[in-house]
């Protein structure tokens, strides 16, 4: 994955980032907003972004999202372009997709939810729960509390709902989150889904966020048309 961030020209940017948003909420209070980065540099940075894998991990085609939780697009994504991506190119181990967190500071509820699904991949239930938030997100956008309903998804999938809890009602991932967010604002990204397709070497980032898209950059990356 850094070769891609290379090829993208993060590392290649001489200076830190500065992200102080929020302070961190104290325990039992879950965090809701990004946290206070500080001073981040970029190899500290590159090595904190980590985004949820699905697929094989040493597959040769990365398909990188930035997604947002509360986006009506990035559920779309999610539900629809995903399993067609699943299909074609995931499940014989020709891609793999990886999820970075990219919530949007319009949508109040996005980056509980990205906590919500990083809480859920601690137990290795990430992309279950990743689905669960997108097709439950017309009833909790409009809630004005969501803790509830996330911990009642993390129940109804069978999670340990006790540590996943504890999870939820704390800062765990928020740093993780934010770092994604910052991340992606280095790749210049401003919007949700943003989707990348890179083999190691080469990438395509794609205007729209189609199945079509995706499969035109794949078969561009395979035949040298960069």
């Amino acid at each position: 994955m850094k070769n891609f961030y290379i090829v993208l020209g993060v590392v290649a940017v001489a200076g830190v980032v500065v992200v102080g948003l929020a302070l961190r909420g104290a325990g039992g209070t879950p965090v809701s907003e990004p946290v206070d980065l500080g001073e981040i540099g970029n190899e500290e940075l590159l090595e904190l972004a980590q985004g949820a894998v699905y697929g094989n991990p040493d597959a040769p085609i990365t398909i990188m999202e930035f997604g947002d939780y509360q986006c009506s697009g990035c559920a779309y994504f999610g539900l629809s372009v995903k399993p067609l991506v699943d299909m074609t190119y995931i499940e014989d181990g020709h891609a793999k997709l990886v999820f970075h967190d990219f919530p949007l500071s319009h949508f109040q509820h996005s980056f509980l939810a990205a906590r919500a699904a990083r809480c859920a991949g601690d137990q290795d239930r990430y992309f279950e729960y990743h689905d669960a938030v997108f097709r439950t997100q017309p009833d909790w956008s409009v809630m004005q509390s969501t803790a509830g309903h996330f911990k009642d998804l993390a129940d109804d999938l069978g999670l340990d709902t006790g540590t996943f809890n504890d999870c939820l009602d704390s800062d765990a991932h928020a740093e993780l989150v934010t770092a994604n967010m910052t991340l992606g604002m280095r790749l210049g990204v401003a919007q949700t889904p943003t989707v990348f397709v890179h083999d190691g070497q080469n990438s395509r980032r794609l205007a729209g966020a189609q199945f079509a898209d995706i499969q035109a950059a794949i078969e561009a990356l395979q035949s040298g048309n960069q």
